[in-house]
């Protein structure tokens, strides 16, 4: 079938959306970096968006932090900025409507969980997924605003292409199981709240960390649940870690980029993507010229770029 002219002519629409837990290390400045640089190759927008919904680790101050390091490394996004912590009424009114028949209240606690899988840890060898949870609560019909909410994703596969990881398939429940997508205390979990606003933003092409893989399927049930655009195109990187593997996060310690030196660091960012080379110029040469020359094909099918 060929594609619709509206798809033909639609502009790319790319987008940056980190979450405010730290300031930016050399991981999250490389999916920045590789996200601006090929969305912009393809002569598309992008977009930036906070990703504040977990207020307990979110702080205000990296959110400002991680504003002026991409402005003065010339990573100027389009349009404004979105704070997910703004639009937590527009995620309850799509809990509330279209997802309400796939949701149910769950007043199951981790510990409690724990016990279950104690009991049964003779089964263990029957079950290939302890992770999953076993819908304890599903016949409850427990108040939905009184406690967690979970949805039940689809139990077939769904298969992608990815840009730099190749075909995938996945089947979402039986990987993520009934997830939680809204906590008792109200918070909203990330891939529900991603999915909606990559779908409201008309986000057509999604670069990120190969760690958010595993709930793509998830995110592309979610936006077909919603009615929401789809997603055209996905692009997993490879994750940048230590020589002796451990992935480089905020979890692990990871050191905020220092940009007093905004030049090298793009070079030292573009190196680490393995990128040809550019010339030593103000960020913003710097930029155009890495844009450019963009190509996806030294990424593809790697999961780890090392930094030594």
């Amino acid at each position: 079938m060929e594609p619709s002219a509206s798809l033909l002519t639609q502009r790319p629409i790319g987008r940056f959306a980190p979450s405010p837990t730290g300031e930016l290390h050399l991981g999250s400045l490389t999916t920045a970096l590789a996200s601006y640089c090929h969305i912009k190759s393809l002569g598309g927008e992008w977009l930036l968006r906070i990703e504040d919904t977990d207020t307990e680790r979110c702080d205000r101050q990296f959110t400002e932090q991680i504003l002026i390091d991409l402005e003065t490394l010339g990573l100027q996004w389009d349009g404004d900025v979105i704070h997910q912590s703004e639009r937590i009424d527009i995620y309850n009114d799509y809990l509330r409507e279209a997802l309400a028949p796939l949701t149910y209240g769950c007043q199951c606690s981790r510990k409690s969980l724990a016990r279950y899988w104690d009991n049964i840890e003779n089964l263990s060898d029957l079950i290939p997924n302890k992770q999953r949870y076993p819908r304890c609560c599903i016949a409850k019909d427990l108040d939905k605003q009184q406690h967690k909410l979970r949805l039940q994703l689809p139990n077939y596969a769904i298969g992608f292409m990815d840009g730099i990881q190749g075909i995938q398939w996945d089947n979402p429940q039986q990987t993520l199981g009934d997830m939680v997508v809204r906590r008792q205390d109200g918070m909203i979990n990330y891939i529900l709240a991603a999915s909606i606003d990559d779908g409201l933003q008309g986000i057509t092409h999604i670069m990120r960390g190969l760690d958010i893989l595993p709930m793509t399927t998830a995110q592309i049930s979610l936006l077909q649940m919603l009615d929401l655009s789809a997603v055209s195109h996905w692009y997993h990187l490879p994750l940048i870690c230590h020589a002796n593997g451990q992935k480089l996060s905020k979890q692990n310690l990871a050191q905020p980029i220092d940009t007093r030196d905004p030049s090298a660091l793009i070079a030292e960012a573009l190196k680490l993507l393995q990128q040809l080379p550019v010339d030593l110029d103000t960020p913003e040469r710097m930029l155009r010229q890495a844009i450019s020359q963009w190509d996806n094909a030294p990424l593809q099918n790697k999961q780890q770029l090392a930094i030594f």
